[in-house]
């Protein structure tokens, strides 16, 4: 969950509140606080909350009864007993407080979640029960013998709350699903889909479940009909979520879910958000981190399409993240099947990412020059990419590209920077076998800034890949125009197998250069 990313401050603060209910339900050993008609009270969290906040609420309370007994695990294998039993007392009160404020929101639950409800509240008292009768046994032998029973509570009450968690998840996905399916409100429709967006974004196991109970499915119908027109970006935007996982992989493929996002990307009546987000989806079932693309058939089907309308996105896009979206979708088909590359170079893709990368309107981040220079990189296998290269001044564009640096520390856009450092590299390499490309490369200075990068660990981050990726464009470099070394250079980084000069660089300290 990302949940577990926030600063812990912010954490602690937006815990506050839960814990507070806690102590409240502690003192009055689980009894609802009665409430005057007119009054409003802070613990009654249905009225106050819409669906979507109320299953946040429901997913944080979850997260911090994970948590703690994540915790009382590790306080019992330590044999802390006082520790393991008020936190085991706070868990128990922290299962009664979600299960109420679950009872509270939902409009109806199947009398098999009401059976586990019960289940896992008999288990957690009797759990309370088991570490105070342990809390109040001196003997250290007796002790021992009981700690295995604790162990075994401790695992029941997880396997219950686990299985609870899950079935009410369920519930609530084909709670939303219902209404995305019979509903012709837009209102509703669009209520509906934000919270199945929310919930989407709580992880893998979440997108699993919505794909389970046909999601994937329901949302590909709204893309069908017209009258949802104005829902299209946000439904487009859910799918890109749900489809990380491989369920949803195999729904998007059994209701024809490419050929749907290929008519949506070629209908120049969709408003450009629309088009944005179906290039998403594109992106998000083409990324080759997923291991699970290769059932994608139909995508073959429809891929010169969906290729041609996403090149007239990256040129007419209005802003840098519809670029991204676009460029993004069309680096990760050039991984996918080689045959992009000959597309692309028909389409004279290369002369409009060239010329989008000097309008700072559309690519104005280390992110976008990143998705440009791997399309760069993958289409420079063709031997006919080479004077597409010169042509559009490519080989000067590479060359800032050796300069990339992030406007701050954030560690994402480091990586970003780095990746754009390493592929420019390996662009040049590849298309330094042209010796018009290599002589243009010269002429630069590219084997200068090469060598820099070689040798100066900070120019590159500290980064291995930039260093593996400059060290074999500076050695084509080099055959191409053995002149342009001094001596030093040659031996050190030329002339060594390629791994004793890594290792030289690796080892080099910055008073060197």
């Amino acid at each position: 969950m990302h949940l577990i990313q926030v600063d812990s401050v912010q954490r602690w603060m937006e815990d506050l509140k839960l814990m507070t209910d806690c102590e409240c339900m502690c003192i009055l050993q689980s009894k609802p606080i009665s409430i005057e008609k007119d009054e409003q009270n802070e613990l009654i969290l249905s009225s106050q909350y819409s669906t979507c906040d109320n299953l946040q609420l429901l997913l944080k309370r979850a997260w911090i009864i994970s948590t703690e007994l994540t915790r009382i695990a590790q306080k019992l294998e330590k044999s802390r007993w006082q520790r393991v039993h008020s936190m085991t007392v706070r868990v128990n009160c922290h299962v009664r407080s979600m299960i109420n404020e679950y009872n509270a929101f939902t409009t109806s639950s199947a009398e098999e979640m009401h059976q586990l409800e019960k289940l896992l509240i008999d288990k957690c008292s009797e759990f309370t029960t088991f570490t105070e009768r342990c809390l109040q046994t001196e003997d250290e032998e007796m002790l021992k013998s009981m700690k295995s029973g604790v162990n075994e509570t401790l695992t029941t009450v997880a396997q219950y709350f686990g299985q609870l968690i899950e079935l009410v998840l369920t519930h609530e996905a084909q709670n939303l699903l219902r209404q995305i399916e019979l509903s012709g409100s837009l209102y509703v429709t669009e209520s509906a889909i934000s919270s199945l967006f929310s919930l989407a974004q709580e992880g893998a196991h979440l997108c699993r479940i919505i794909a389970k109970e046909g999601g994937v499915v329901s949302l590909f119908k709204i893309c069908r009909q017209d009258c949802f027109r104005c829902l299209y970006p946000q439904t487009l935007r859910t799918l890109a979520s749900i489809c990380c996982v491989e369920e949803g992989m195999h729904q998007l493929e059994k209701v024809d879910g490419i050929l749907c996002l290929a008519d949506i990307l070629t209908d120049n009546s969709h408003s450009e958000a629309t088009h944005a987000e179906a290039a998403a989806v594109i992106a998000q079932i083409t990324s080759p981190h997923l291991t699970f693309t290769q059932h994608l058939s139909s995508f073959l089907e429809n891929m010169e399409e969906i290729v041609t309308a996403l090149v007239k996105l990256c040129q007419e896009a209005s802003s840098g993240e519809v670029f991204l979206l676009a460029s993004a979708a069309l680096a990760n088909i050039t991984f996918f099947d080689t045959m992009a590359c000959e597309i692309l170079l028909q389409l004279n893709a290369m002369k409009i990412l060239l010329a989008a990368c000097s309008d700072k309107h559309r690519v104005d981040t280390p992110y976008s020059r990143d998705q440009v220079v791997t399309i760069l990189a993958n289409m420079s296998v063709l031997d006919q990419c080479a004077s597409e290269i010169i042509q559009g001044n490519g080989v000067q564009l590479l060359m800032e590209m050796l300069f990339e640096k992030p406007s701050s520390g954030n560690a994402a856009e480091v990586a970003a920077c780095e990746r754009v450092q390493q592929k420019s590299a390996v662009t040049l390499a590849r298309l330094s076998r042209d010796p018009e490309v290599a002589d243009v490369a010269v002429k630069l200075s590219c084997i200068p800034r090469l060598i820099k990068l070689c040798r100066s660990p900070t120019e590159r981050n500290n980064s291995d890949s930039v260093l593996v990726a400059c060290l074999a464009a500076l050695r084509r470099l080099a055959v191409m125009s053995p002149g342009g070394l001094e001596d030093s250079d040659f031996q050190q980084l030329v002339k060594p197998r390629l791994v004793d000069s890594f290792l030289l660089c690796t080892n080099m300290e910055e008073s060197f250069v």
